[in-house]
């Protein structure tokens, strides 16, 4: 993670087409769209009716297919793309997703959202039986539980020449535990699937009759598409030519859709599970201000660009003036290479600088989504108290963060996270502010239109905040396997 980066990151976007002319453009421009959940590679597989076609790379979607001829290369009438961002090792091309396969019916190009919470598990018991993988993506594992797969009944609306395909995939993800949304393109049908909790998002589109699966609804928007519905926890649908098959294979269980998704990763202009992103954020920024207001603060400011529908929200509701007091650089790459310690300690201001003029004498409430290390907090702290401010109030639009994340997003170790080893007190005295304060876990909840949350049933996965983790978290619980964690980890 880049210095000044001081941010939880999901792992990664993925985009589907079935019957269009202009599949890959669509699917590259669907992925511009997600930019902003994986940053490190982006790949597309293509399919003409005869063949696959295939371009990963590292880097920016835009890096890798503003070139025409590879767009050219692209050819074929559907196509599904991934966005990636590792959490931890070197990202190399091998486990550049969708990963294609061939198998006994056909070819398979797979991409997911996610993590499976026994990939490693599952994995071992793979190369025991002489499995042998060229990734380390936990993806990988589904293909080839989709190989040994023997298949499960499907219902006979399945259509018979899809039947014995789509059985062993799903019979492939019911061998899997954690959470995943996932598309799969074969020879003759596009799939999409989300976990039985429904923790990662995947929306179903329509573009002029061809059909569209996206992680949000913005990247509908890029390219014009009608947002039909959000696929269902434990769903999997099946587009093929004749139209949309559903099905529920899978024991239902308790939603608990990732309620951080509202609080930061996804962008501010996309419906998830029917709720607009900004305006649950601005909500979330009223909440906090009727939690934690600050007598006497001349201006509310948000820490660019995550926290301003929240630090909108807590102006509105404090009735205290919103303004910009910091300014961010929007060209500053994650990979900026800091040479020496003098200028390692410059590094935040690559991407933020304080306006003067707004902060100078001002008692400032500074409104940020979340602490994670806190190293970016401290360096915004300063350079705000160097621009002038006579007091810095700082107000985080969700609960303290004192858990890591198992279920697709990229989090330190539990012991690099600033809220689970200090108590507010603490932290307020490490940051260098003149009061801190956290949004409360029923005040997220009312944010999202409930009373507060149902500590025997929450509706949100919110493990981050609370420790309660909903899906078994077979990988780390196992002590024999702590050691090869990081292998799965990468994808």
């Amino acid at each position: 993670m880049s210095y000044g980066d001081d941010k939880f990151h999901d792992e990664c976007g993925i985009f589907g087409v079935f019957r269009h002319p202009d599949s890959a453009a669509h699917t590259a421009l669907g992925l511009h769209a997600l930019q902003h959940r994986g940053q490190e590679a982006a790949g597309i597989v293509s399919f003409d009716g005869k063949h696959f076609n295939s371009h990963r790379g590292m880097g920016l979607v835009g890096d890798q297919f503003s070139s025409q001829d590879t767009m050219d290369r692209l050819k074929g009438h559907s196509a599904i793309g991934h966005n990636r961002y590792s959490t931890t090792g070197t990202t190399i091309l091998r486990n550049v997703q969708p990963l294609f396969a061939e198998f006994d019916f056909g070819g398979l190009a797979m991409a997911h959202n996610g993590n499976l919470t026994n990939g490693l598990t599952l994995r071992r018991q793979l190369v025991k039986n002489g499995a042998i993988f060229h990734s380390t993506t936990d993806t990988e594992v589904i293909n080839h539980l989709i190989a040994n797969s023997p298949g499960i009944p499907m219902p006979q609306r399945v259509s018979s020449r899809h039947a014995p395909e789509v059985a062993r995939i799903v019979d492939a993800l019911s061998q899997v535990k954690g959470a995943y949304s996932m598309i799969a393109l074969t020879n003759n049908f596009l799939l999409g699937a989300r976990d039985p909790y429904g923790v990662r998002p995947l929306v179903l589109g329509n573009l002029d009759g061809s059909t569209i699966l996206a992680s949000e609804t913005c990247a509908l928007d890029i390219i014009g598409a009608t947002f039909v519905r959000d696929i269902e926890p434990g769903e999997v649908v099946i587009i093929d030519d004749v139209g949309i098959q559903s099905l529920s294979p899978f024991a239902a269980e308790p939603s608990r859709f990732c309620i951080f998704e509202y609080v930061y990763f996804s962008r501010p202009d996309s419906i998830v599970e029917g709720v607009n992103v900004h305006e649950a954020r601005r909500r979330i920024g009223i909440e906090l201000a009727r939690e934690h207001p600050v007598p006497g603060a001349h201006i509310v400011t948000p820490v660019p660009d995550s926290g301003t529908p929240g630090a909108i929200g807590f102006a509105t509701e404090a009735d205290v003036p919103f303004d910009i007091g910091i300014i961010r650089n929007h060209y500053v790459g994650r990979t900026f290479i800091e040479p020496a310690e003098h200028i390692r300690h410059l590094g935040v201001k690559l991407k933020h600088n304080a306006n003067k003029a707004t902060l100078a004498g001002k008692s400032v409430v500074l409104v940020d989504d979340s602490i994670v290390r806190g190293t970016t907090s401290v360096k915004i702290v300063e350079m705000v108290r160097s621009a002038g401010a006579a007091e810095v109030h700082m107000r985080i639009a969700s609960p303290p963060t004192t858990h890591s994340c198992y279920y697709g997003v990229d989090t330190p170790d539990r012991d690099g996270l600033l809220a689970a080893t200090r108590d507010v007190e603490t932290m307020r005295q490490h940051i260098g502010v003149d009061s801190l304060a956290f949004l409360s876990m029923d005040g997220m909840y009312r944010a999202m239109g409930l009373t507060g949350r149902d500590n025997a049933q929450p509706q949100y996965c919110d493990a981050c905040f609370s420790g309660d983790y909903a899906i078994q978290l077979t990988d780390h619980d196992d002590h024999a396997l702590p050691s090869q964690l990081s292998l799965l980890a990468e994808q």
